[in-house]
């Protein structure tokens, strides 16, 4: 007996993946824009997680390329890339929140981005292996 493939599971997970890559691609930007104009971002208040500029700019330059490769990998349906991917997924949804005061909108915008990798690789993530 064989094993049928949902077509909406698999380009559901696909889906996730490039998302994924958009994601990585889009929040090492904002690490390149932070480490090369730290002008650009100002903060009106204090905030309880309010580092430097650049540091935040290496730390999303670092996440945002590590997502990227998950996302490469869970493309080509390696199966821990998957647990890899919501994990990083998570990651980039707390930083973004922490990175709110900086700069909001983009903030949220990624921070729904990554839900959405998480739901689509935790619902439909093992559709793409079989």
């Amino acid at each position: 007996m064989t094993e049928t493939r949902n077509s909406f599971a698999v380009g559901l997970t696909v889906f996730a993946a490039v998302l994924m890559l958009l994601v990585g691609m889009f929040q090492a930007v904002e690490g390149l824009v932070a480490l090369l104009g730290d002008t650009l971002f100002v903060v009106g208040q204090e905030w309880t997680f309010s580092f430097d500029v650049t540091t935040w700019g290496w730390i999303h330059l670092i996440t945002g390329i590590v997502i990227a490769a998950a996302g490469y990998f869970v493309l080509t349906g390696s199966v821990w890339a998957r647990s890899v991917g919501v994990f990083l997924a998570g990651l980039g949804a707390l930083l973004n929140f922490l990175w709110l005061p900086y700069y909001p909108v983009w903030s949220v915008i990624i921070i729904t981005l990554n839900v959405l990798v998480i739901w689509a690789l935790t619902a439909h993530g093992r559709d793409i292996t079989r």
